[in-house]
């Protein structure tokens, strides 16, 4: 907090010394580094205004070939002695011409700067022109079509700029494409001329948005358009499925507008932006993307088929409004500084589940939130590598590794107990406060906590403080003293995991169990140890659950008389909660262990008829199968969870809980019958009764025989040909060597990852990795671990902000050995002076070997 308000005062002294000399530089002049570095985006700050550029890219239709471009860069220039720094991470043999103010000047390009001298700019607006071929590295180029994906710092990998959040401008983009190519940016269209089967499209004038939002797509999309409550919205998709088209055009279009108008009313703001658009990428680095005007998606996770649960049908919802609020939280208004990166995502995921709740009244908003972040969040926060959701950046090259579980699942959590602790009314007006001071601007946790201050009579300084500045999560105990039949006194206390004294303020509920009623009480967790008064002389309960209204955060203690007795509480909010302070409490080795935990969730798959709570009992079984159990004793127990699963299955309710049930048979089926059944209902594509299976999920079933070497001759080079869309094709042609039954072959496959060419698509490859990494495959694979772990240094450099962590877990989350534990911990010992922030991935991925060791053995 302190450098944001250091910025502030030094923001205000530069304002006195401009104004005594408007060529005085306030700033050291910031050295030419690898990178933006903070010091040289505050020098940037203070002497740049009024940004517009002008590109132009002359699209090829064959990706191999090289992609002329030209920009104009204008601006207003505060005078300064030091030369501008253009922003461009590509060769120097990249730049061709560079004129100034219509003048050309030598090219002087050093350490990923293109440098400009001071003596050809003047003070007020000035103008660069530059003749060069895109960088490649962003461009995400296929056979047939290409998109940008720019964030954090990639906008100069594609085309000089200044890339940095704050320095927010105007773009106005021409494309000249294949004559049938279509095309979207963050502007809408101009228009367009066509001569020599090329076509040239012309882009109106953005908005003022910071380079890593500048975005366009091109290539061969089929273009929809519709008009939902008054608003044009156009998509361009690549699906060729029928059904799913049919299915999921329309679902698409009305939860954007739906989500646009509720965050019209939350925030009282129109939609701040000129247009609406977006995309659907076949194999999307990330779920979506918020480019302002020309959202992108992964397109699997917006066509659904007839086989899609209810769960599939809310996250894709939850998808839809994450991206939509980030029109508003991001985009409308930017963070200063990718430290505060998390700011746009909290309020994004916190905005997305109001509007999943509004958009499905009939869902259960808090299982949804339970289910979907504390997972997720833990799965982190537990680790050895844990962060807080805010951290420190002095270089934007070190940007995307601060994304992850913290500020997407974490933050949201954090937010709804300040929601909670002020009220829902006092957040939603400081949030319409925030976003209308810095409309179209830039601003921090900082000045958003200064509004919220204002508004509350808590103090929201020192309550941040543990929540954004602090690693991990509290532990929970509590000490229940009885007299008589009744409770005499109920006391709960905290601490941190690593036994430090401090307090996570938050509130949550407990229950009281008894044979015929369950009583909820409050607890107010502002102190390291509270007593429960409301508690006191009532009679002594069956068991108590924990967090029960699944809103608190940290590791709660679970009741020994619980486990036995789960199917008998009727809130799947608890009994989710449940299932989660059981899960972690098993990772801790305290009260309960995996065979327990199997046994008991095995009986519930035929009781439990939540489909989100299914979920997350079946995630949790598969663990227990694959990663908590050692491998002499993992087929007594899956083919005990088969047989629990496929009845259950029989007797399921809905297609939805039925799917889910299926889907843990086919994880977690070891047994030779449970083999030859999945092999029968992939050959003869017969799905099982009230099951629905697709073109996906048999693909899904060839790769699941296939590591496990089921004896049929080319079975993979089968479900491949009777595939019929060419994006997915080319997926599981690039799986296959992966998933080979010649280990020379996979050996082959996992030296080709080295090629940085080969990992183009890192979802296929983090998809292939799992398959290699298999447990089934430890044995043959566990050699590939340190040359993967090698690789991280340039995973990180040349892959997008999910990549590394992505790379990881595929790798490492399998094994169970203490040998693999103990190569991690070499690895790092041996690298004393190693990236911190990718130590911190490495630690995080490597929990699950960590932990499984020293249960197991």
């Amino acid at each position: 907090m302190l450098k944001f308000i250091g910025y502030g005062l030094l923001g205000a002294f530069t304002v006195i010394l401009l104004s005594c000399s408007r060529k005085t530089s306030l700033l050291a002049p910031p050295p030419v580094e690898t990178g933006v570095s903070q010091v040289l985006a505050k020098h940037r700050r203070q002497t740049l205004s009024d940004l517009v550029y002008a590109l132009k890219f002359d699209i090829p239709e064959q990706k191999n070939q090289p992609i002329p471009a030209h920009e104009t860069i204008t601006f207003s220039w505060n005078a300064s002695a030091t030369p501008l720094q253009l922003d461009f991470k590509e060769e120097r043999t990249h730049l061709q011409t560079v004129s100034v103010n219509s003048v050309v000047v030598s090219i002087v390009f050093e350490h990923e700067h293109l440098l400009i001298p001071a003596k050809a700019l003047k003070p007020g607006k000035n103008q660069i022109d530059i003749d060069f071929t895109a960088g490649n590295l962003s461009l995400n180029r296929n056979d047939d079509y290409l998109y940008t994906l720019l964030v954090p710092d990639r906008a100069r990998t594609v085309f000089p700029c200044f890339d940095q959040p704050d320095l927010k401008a105007r773009f106005q983009l021409t494309l000249t494409i294949p004559d049938q190519w279509q095309a979207m940016t963050n502007a809408p269209q101009q228009d367009s001329t066509v001569a020599n089967q090329r076509k040239t499209l012309r882009f109106g004038l953005s908005e003022r948005i910071p380079t890593y939002l500048f975005s366009f797509v091109a290539g061969r999309f089929i273009p929809v358009t519709q008009v939902h409550k008054g608003r044009t919205m156009t998509l361009l998709h690549r699906e060729t499925d029928t059904t799913k088209i049919r299915l999921s055009i329309d679902p698409m279009f009305s939860l954007h507008a739906d989500a646009l108008q509720f965050l019209e009313g939350y925030t009282n703001i129109p939609y701040p932006f000129g247009k609406f658009g977006f995309a659907a990428i076949p194999d999307f680095q990330y779920g979506g993307m918020e480019h302002v005007g020309a959202v992108d998606y992964k397109a699997s996770s917006l066509f659904l088929d007839n086989g899609a649960t209810r769960d599939q049908k809310l996250s894709r919802a939850t998808l839809i409004a994450h991206e939509t609020a980030h029109m508003w939280f991001g985009d409308l208004v930017t963070m200063r500084w990718f430290d505060d990166v998390w700011l746009k995502e909290v309020f994004a995921n916190f905005m997305a589940d109001k509007i999943t709740e509004n958009s499905f009244p009939d869902a259960n908003y808090d299982l949804q939130f339970l289910v979907d972040h504390f997972p997720t969040a833990y799965a982190v926060d537990r680790t050895e590598g844990a962060n807080p959701i805010g951290q420190p950046l002095a270089n934007l090259q070190e940007a995307g590794t601060l994304y992850g579980g913290i500020i997407y699942h974490k933050a949201p959590i954090m937010m709804r107990q300040l929601e909670r602790l002020i009220g829902k009314d006092t957040l939603r007006d400081g949030l319409r406060e925030y976003l209308n001071t810095y409309a179209s601007d830039n601003a921090t946790w900082e000045d958003l906590i200064t509004i919220l201050d204002k508004r509350s009579a808590a103090d929201l300084r020192l309550w941040s403080r543990i929540w954004v500045n602090e690693t991990g999560r509290p532990v929970f105990t509590h000490q229940l003293e009885k007299e008589n039949g009744r409770i005499r006194r109920f006391t709960i206390a905290q601490m941190g995991e690593d036994g430090s004294r401090r307090v996570w303020p938050q509130a949550f509920e407990i229950a009281l169990v008894y044979a015929d009623r369950v009583e909820m009480i409050t607890v107010n967790m502002s102190q390291a140890t509270v007593d429960l008064p409301a508690a006191i002389g009532k009679s002594a309960p069956l068991f108590v659950v924990f967090n029960a209204s699944g809103q608190g955060y940290g590791r709660f203690p679970v009741d020994s008389a619980m486990l036995p007795n789960l199917a008998t509480l009727k809130d799947p909010v608890m009994r989710a909660a449940a299932y989660i302070s059981l899960y972690e409490n098993m990772l801790s080795k305290t009260g309960v262990s995996p065979s327990q935990l199997a046994s008991a969730y095995g009986a519930l798959l035929k009781t439990e008829h939540e489909e989100l709570t299914l979920r997350l009992l079946t995630s949790q079984l598969s663990d227990l199968v694959w990663t908590f159990t050692k491998p002499g004793e993992r087929l007594a127990l899956a083919a005990a969870i088969e047989q629990d699963a496929w009845q259950a299955m029989e007797v399921a309710e809905t297609p939805g809980l039925k799917k889910l049930l299926f889907r843990l048979y086919q994880q977690i089926a070891l047994s030779q019958g449970a083999k030859q059944r999945l092999y029968a209902i992939w050959k003869e594509q017969q799905a099982p009764r009230g099951v629905i299976l697709t073109e996906d999920d048999y693909t899904a079933l060839s790769l699941a025989l296939a590591v496990r070497d089921y004896p049929v001759r080319d079975l993979l080079d089968q479900q491949l040909a009777r595939i019929k869309n060419p994006d997915r094709k080319k997926r599981l042609a690039f799986m296959m060597p992966a998933l080979s039954t010649s280990v020379a072959e996979r050996d082959q496959f996992f030296a080709s990852l080295a090629t940085e060419a080969t990992r183009d698509h890192e979802a296929w490859v983090t998809a292939a990795l799992a398959y290699l990494h298999h447990p089934l495959r430890a044995e043959t694979s566990a050699k590939y671990l340190p040359k993967s772990l090698d690789l991280l240094e340039e995973i990180q450099r040349t892959g997008d902000i999910f990549f590394p962590e992505q790379w990881l877990r595929s790798t490492l989350s399998a094994y169970q050995t203490a040998d693999v534990a103990s190569l991690v911990r070499a690895f790092l010992a041996d690298r004393p002076g190693y990236n911190a922030r990718l130590k911190a991935k490495l630690l995080q991925a490597a929990d699950a070997p960590f932990r499984a060791s020293k249960i197991l053995y």
